[in-house]
């Protein structure tokens, strides 16, 4: 096949090639993504999107008219031969990362990849490896943690960069949600260990793991971990769409049951290598919260606190400042000099979800363009998957202390 690297594209400045694989939730908020990010960020040459994969060819070709995309292919290995595609966005479960990611990087095709990178440490290494062969020739490799894109998580990291919260001290975080706490609730994808490698830990405690890296640029050492499973068996699904799913209303003998095979709730602890201590919780248990992720760093100049609930504020408190006046205050991030702001509305005018996303496909092809290594790559999937792998190897053994290799 030809190349579609940009080491080897002959029409520099035309439109970004992509392809999603994956039609569902996560591939419909990427493909809102790449059709918003041209039109308020400079992308040179501007997105196109050029073909969609998924197995079910009626839902795929209806995905692909939603977003004005010309092609469907239910054999996401014909995207590869194809010529015409610059960008392969894996959307797709946990399972089925590492074979599209190795294949399409191997083929010269850049790859955004939605997180957690894998669901094994030994995915996550070849996914790593590829990424690293392909960086050689200009081919790049990124991993969807959008949350890092969050304006207000990206100032809190910029506070830290500049001393203002000096030593740190404490990182906490937390992952609250609660779409499964109706035992009644199908047996989805993300309950099965085969599809989804683990449950709370992996969906949700992956992200509070890479923004407490992100953040305050420390590492963790090693972990002590608690996970429990509440509902153990739950209805089969006859449909599904999203975090949402109907089952058969039956009860008895003759309703078909499965068994959930991942965690529904993890907390652990850590070190790190910046001599801090941290607190982690991932539950998709905690009823009256939707999507509750929440970060506070505490140093020996300030403290930050941030809750995606109100995703457009960030509590920052300066303890620099007499007794007196201090105090937590509360900061609007949506002036033009915070990070991604100027892009969008006047001052006071929040975003959304969906701009993270938007922010994640803007930068990744400003990186493309500029010949840059995006971030976060593969190598900080990596780092994640062997923090998941050690809380998980933690709690299997009672919460016995779990050293982190890097």
């Amino acid at each position: 096949m030809t190349p579609t690297g940009p080491d080897t594209d002959p029409r520099p400045g035309r439109a970004l090639r992509v392809a999603i694989i994956g039609y569902s939730f996560m591939g419909t908020i990427h493909a809102q993504a790449w059709t918003t990010a041209p039109r308020f960020f400079d992308l040179a040459g501007g997105v196109e999107l050029v073909a969609v994969s998924g197995r079910d060819a009626d839902a795929a070709r209806a995905f692909a008219d939603k977003f004005g995309i010309a092609d469907v292919e239910t054999d996401w290995r014909a995207l590869l031969t194809r010529g015409d595609i610059d960008v392969i966005d894996i959307c797709t479960p946990g399972h089925l990362h590492a074979e599209i990611a190795i294949a399409a990087l191997d083929a010269g095709i850049h790859v955004l990849c939605e997180k957690p990178l894998a669901n094994s440490v030994e995915e996550a290494e070849r996914m790593a490896a590829a990424a690293e062969r392909a960086a050689v020739k200009g081919v790049q490799a990124m991993v969807g943690f959008s949350y890092r894109r969050t304006p207000a998580l990206a100032y809190a990291k910029r506070l830290i960069e500049d001393g203002r919260l000096g030593t740190i001290r404490h990182i906490r975080a937390q992952y609250l949600q609660d779409w499964i706490v109706d035992p009644e609730f199908p047996l989805v994808w993300r309950l099965d260990a085969e599809q989804a490698g683990s449950g709370a830990l992996g969906d949700i405690g992956a992200h509070i793991i890479d923004l407490a890296r992100f953040v305050t640029g420390h590492e963790l050492t090693g972990v002590s971990a608690l996970s429990s499973t509440f509902v153990t068996e739950r209805p089969l699904p006859t449909a599904s769409s999203g975090l949402s799913a109907s089952a058969d209303s039956g009860s008895g003998d003759d309703r078909a049951m499965g068994r959930v095979t991942v965690d529904d709730a993890v907390v652990f602890i850590g070190r790190t290598d910046g001599g801090a201590l941290a607190t982690f919780e991932a539950t998709r248990f905690a009823s009256g919260r939707k999507n509750a992720m929440r970060l506070e760093v505490d140093g020996s100049l300030g403290s930050i606190s941030f809750d995606f609930e109100r995703m457009n504020e960030l509590q920052f408190h300066d303890h620099t400042l007499p007794a007196e006046e201090a105090g937590f205050r509360r900061i609007l991030v949506t002036e033009p000099g915070h990070p991604y702001a100027a892009a969008w509305w006047p001052a006071g005018h929040g975003l959304g979800y969906e701009h993270t996303f938007v922010h994640e496909v803007a930068d990744f092809a400003r990186d493309l363009a500029a010949g840059r290594a995006p971030a976060p790559g593969f190598a900080d999937g990596l780092i994640v998957q062997r923090i998941l792998t050690a809380v998980a190897a933690s709690a299997a053994a009672d919460a016995a202390w779990t050293e982190i290799p890097h």
